[in-house]
């Protein structure tokens, strides 16, 4: 088992900041989704940041070491979880900060990928390390996050069936779709296919297999890949399947798929808030 989880939190929240849809969202809500990362917006009357419901899931998983990858203007993450960037505590865990610098000729982040390879570049011991990576802003379960401590395999990702997701067809395209082989190791990958292409990556037992960014990287094998990962062609950024492809298909059957089925709240819009909070709120 490993004890650290990379927590991707230097993205720009881009579409939460443009997107429109307010009703039924107070002032404060507003002001806190146009001006501060999602994984900040607060909840509970103690007004806690939505991030603390995946750090207690992580803490209950198993996790000792945090790393969280915040942007250059991250400084009110340090107002939540300490002003260090190493030896912060969140419970039982300790809490350390990377940071996502964003090169001069660039005015958003490079991608996830990027991001993974410079927290790896500012914890160098990391590169030899297994570890977990995932999305500041999707809340998963205990139990994925446990699945990918325990499992064997020292690449994997859990491979959620879209028809346990709770999202139209069009929210799931702005995910990625992956393929296996009978033994679940993954073939294929792709991030925001569209519509059309998404046809092309059914599995052979019938089902669409959604990566909602929770990884278990083996830093050995991995960081050559985030390191090198190529740009995307259009949305001109570094993305952690476009690595995650690369190494599959130089080193076949060594990352596995871990089937789950169930539902990962995800945080990305305005729209978002008042359901992400209603099912903090059922807890």
């Amino acid at each position: 088992m490993h004890r650290s989880l990379i927590i991707l939190a230097g993205g720009a929240s881009s579409r939460m900041k443009q997107s429109i849809g307010v009703e039924g969202l107070s002032a404060e809500e507003v002001r806190e989704a146009n001006t501060v990362s999602k994984a900040l917006i607060t909840y509970g009357k103690n007004q806690r940041p939505i991030l603390d419901v995946l750090l207690s899931n992580a803490e209950k998983a198993g996790y000792e070491d945090i790393i969280l990858i915040i942007g250059e203007q991250g400084e009110a993450f340090k107002s939540f979880y300490g002003n260090e960037m190493t030896g912060n505590s969140f419970g039982n865990m300790n809490l350390s900060y990377a940071v996502q610098h964003i090169p001069a000729d660039r005015i958003k982040p490079f991608g996830t990928a990027d991001a993974v390879t410079q927290a790896l570049e500012q914890y160098p011991g990391l590169q030899n390390e297994v570890f977990t990576v995932c999305n500041c802003d999707n809340l998963y379960s205990v139990a994925a996050l446990k699945t990918l401590r325990d499992i064997q395999a020292k690449n994997a990702f859990i491979a959620y069936d879209r028809d346990g997701l709770e999202f139209s067809t069009e929210r799931i395209s702005r995910f990625a779709l992956a393929l296996l082989d009978d033994d679940q190791n993954l073939i294929d990958i792709i991030e925001k296919p569209s519509e059309e292409k998404m046809e092309d990556y059914q599995n052979n037992d019938g089902t669409y297999r959604v990566s909602m960014n929770i990884f278990k990287f083996n830093g050995a094998d991995m960081f050559t890949y985030l390191k090198n990962c190529p740009i995307h062609t259009i949305r001109k950024e570094k993305e952690l399947p476009a690595a995650i492809l690369n190494f599959t298909k130089e080193h076949p059957a060594q990352f596995q798929g871990i089937l789950f089925k169930e539902h990962v709240p995800d945080l990305t819009s305005k729209e978002d808030i008042q359901i992400f909070k209603g099912y903090l709120n059922s807890l």
